[in-house]
Order: structure tokens, then C-alpha cells, then sequence
């Protein structure tokens, strides 16, 4: 088996085969890592399982302009396929004022700041628990 590197130099064979053993939790987080990794606001990870059939979590998050929406959305698809992990879902992305990208267990939410105001997803879903997540510390490099 060979291994492959992404465009960012990461190593696309290695995630590949871990791939089996991540849980729709940490995928969430490595999502928000991905958001965050394109300057992404407001990111909250929401544990759905409790509350809806269709995924295990949310992923909301925020960009200033519909570019930048565009931006985390492409930096979320990329990151997921340097993990060998697709989206099966992307709807939004040529207004990109709000993105919904689905990957089955985990729906992520990329909303411009004004409608992520109007429409109020954190707070409608006010029920499920938050995981919390780390940001990466880029200082320490």
C-alpha cells in the first residue's frame, strides 16, 4: 500500500487507515480544528444524539463575509479528505451566506455572521450539551 501526500504535505495514507477507528466526536473536533484553521467565529461543537435521529452532532461556526463562509467550507472539505472522509451532503456553497455540509454523523453549519444572528441555530438547539473542543495553540511550534 502506498502513501500519499495532500497538498498541505500531510500524509493522506496513515488517516486513511485510522479512518475505522475515529468516532463522530472527534471527527466534530477535527472539523472545528479545520474551521479554526481558517479563522472561523463562534465555533461550538453540539452532541445531537440525544435529540435528533439524523447525525451525532453539529458543527456551527461563522465567517465575516460570503468568501469567507466559501473558505471554511472549502478548508472543512479538504482537511476531511486529507482524512480520507467525505462529504455527503453540500448545499449552500453558491450563495454562501449559510453552508451545510453533512458527512452522515456530523452536520456542520457555516453561516455568515448576520443570518448565524437571524436564524439563531445555538440557541434553538439549546438542549444538547456542548462539547468542548480545543483550539490548536499555534504558539508553541
Amino acid at each position: 500500500m502506498g502513501i500519499s501526500l495532500s497538498k498541505s504535505g500531510r500524509c493522506k495514507g496513515i488517516a486513511a487507515i485510522r479512518k475505522s477507528s475515529l468516532t463522530s466526536r472527534t471527527i466534530a473536533k477535527h472539523i472545528a480544528e479545520f474551521a479554526s484553521d481558517k479563522k472561523a467565529l463562534d465555533i461550538v461543537i453540539l452532541d445531537m444524539r440525544k435529540l435528533v435521529n439524523y447525525c451525532d452532532y453539529f458543527v456551527i461556526c461563522s465567517g465575516t463575509t460570503d468568501r469567507h463562509v466559501r473558505g471554511i467550507a472549502d478548508g472543512i472539505d479538504d482537511g476531511l479528505d486529507e482524512m480520507g472522509l467525505s462529504i455527503g451532503l453540500k448545499q449552500g456553497l453558491n450563495k454562501s451566506d449559510w453552508v451545510v455540509l453533512d458527512t452522515g454523523d456530523v452536520v456542520i453549519h457555516i453561516f455568515e455572521q448576520s443570518l448565524r444572528d437571524f436564524y439563531r441555530l445555538d440557541y434553538l438547539w439549546k438542549e444538547a450539551k456542548e462539547v468542548v473542543w480545543q483550539k490548536p495553540d499555534k504558539s508553541k511550534n
